[in-house]
C-alpha cells in the first residue's frame, strides 16, 4: 500500500492539479533537463504532493516507485538539483522540469541516465 498522500489532500494548488493526467498509481512522469544544456538527465515521477514540494522549496522531489517514498534529489548523494521552472505539457500528463545539476544526475554516476549508448535506428 502507498504511503503516499491521496491527491484530494495535497496542497498542490487546485488549479494545477486539475490539469493533471494522472497514471493508475496518481504519479505523471517528469522528464529533467538541464536548465543550460537542454540535455536530457533523467525521468523521475511526480505525484501532487511531490510536485508541490518540488514548486514550493525549489528541490526536485519524486516519488520513488521501488522505495514507496518520496526523494528529494541529492538528499543522500549531494547531486542536487535546483530547479528553475516547471511546464505541463498540452495534454497534462507529462512535467518538464528545468534544473542547475549540480554533480551526476545517474545513480550510476553518470551525467545522465542516457549515457548507456544510442540503440540504431535502420529507416
Amino acid at each position: 500500500m502507498s504511503a503516499r498522500i491521496p491527491a484530494e489532500r495535497a496542497a498542490l494548488e487546485p488549479a494545477i492539479a486539475a490539469r493533471l493526467k494522472r497514471d493508475a498509481d496518481g504519479l505523471v512522469p517528469a522528464v529533467v533537463q538541464n536548465h543550460d544544456t537542454n540535455e536530457v538527465l533523467m525521468v523521475g515521477w511526480m505525484d501532487d504532493e511531490a510536485l508541490h514540494r518540488t514548486l514550493t522549496t525549489g528541490r526536485a522531489t519524486y516519488w520513488s516507485r521501488s522505495r514507496q517514498e518520496y526523494w528529494v534529489k541529492g538528499e543522500t548523494s549531494g547531486h542536487v538539483q535546483y530547479v528553475r521552472s516547471v511546464a505541463l505539457d498540452c495534454d497534462g500528463d507529462t512535467l518538464l522540469v528545468r534544473v542547475d545539476q549540480v554533480g551526476p544526475a545517474c545513480h550510476t554516476g553518470d551525467m545522465t541516465c542516457f549515457d548507456s549508448g544510442s540503440l540504431e535506428v535502420s529507416a
